[in-house]
């Protein structure tokens, strides 16, 4: 299916969602009463890559044995094959893999494509296979854990570009999704912008909060900060500029 057009998110909306960790975000999406967001029961396969992108998606139902054969999953339009295709740079690939884990949804072949199209990172909700060697590529890549059957086995890909639900989270075309090493949250498309600008607020408040409560400061009255508190961190702000 074709890639809906989106209006570009700022590089500078992007440069706060990738230095602003995911508990941040999850917190700032929650005041704004989206409850689920965060997709879990995904693990960062490499938890020292931080990933931001917008999402291209991609749907598997059950397969069945007449149509998830390798003649019809080799073909060029099938939909996996098609997707991978598509990928732009800075996209992230979403798959909905049902939370299978006894077949793997890909490998390190389509995990490298990704990467060399300029992938922003791949996230399944189920497994990969070649896990050690995707471990190795560069990528953000979040999964359920590994596996070794291929696809067929459990999966056929029918659609791409559309709605989703990855770990029971609706996934929209062009969303945003955001991983650490926490995992992964996905950030309705119309808010990015309003939920970096805060979410970056925040982060750099609790830094504050934080080193004082290193310092022996009690958490009541510190956080959530207290009028003096917020001054202190007021004076603390303006000088680190």
């Amino acid at each position: 299916m074709p890639a809906a057009e989106l209006s570009p998110l700022s590089a500078e909306t992007l440069a706060r969602l990738g230095r602003v960790a995911t508990a941040t975000l999850t917190t700032q999406l929650f005041k704004l009463g989206f409850r689920n967001t965060f997709l879990p029961g995904l693990r960062a396969l490499n938890p020292g890559l931080r990933m931001v992108g917008e999402a291209l998606t991609l749907r598997f139902v059950p397969g069945r044995e007449d149509l998830a054969t390798f003649d019809n999953i080799t073909r060029p339009d099938y939909p996996q094959r098609a997707a991978i295709e598509a990928c732009r740079p800075g996209q992230v690939l979403v798959v909905e893999g049902r939370g299978v884990e006894s077949a793997a949804i890909g490998g390190d072949i389509y995990m490298t494509r990704l990467r060399v199209r300029g992938a922003a990172g791949c996230v399944v909700d189920g497994c990969v296979r070649d896990f050690a060697s995707v471990q190795t590529l560069g990528l953000p890549v979040y999964a359920r854990g590994a596996a070794s059957p291929p696809h067929p086995a459990r999966h056929l890909a029918v659609d791409w570009n559309v709605p989703i639900a990855c770990s029971e989270v609706l996934v929209m075309p062009g969303d945003v999704l955001v991983g650490d090493a926490d995992g992964v949250v996905c950030i309705p498309r119309h808010l990015a912008d309003e939920v970096s600008r805060t979410a970056a607020d925040l982060d750099e408040l609790e830094a504050f909060v934080l080193e004082k409560i290193k310092a022996g400061a009690p958490v009541p009255g510190t956080y959530p900060p207290s009028e003096q508190t917020r001054k202190e961190y007021e004076a603390w702000r303006r000088g680190r500029g």
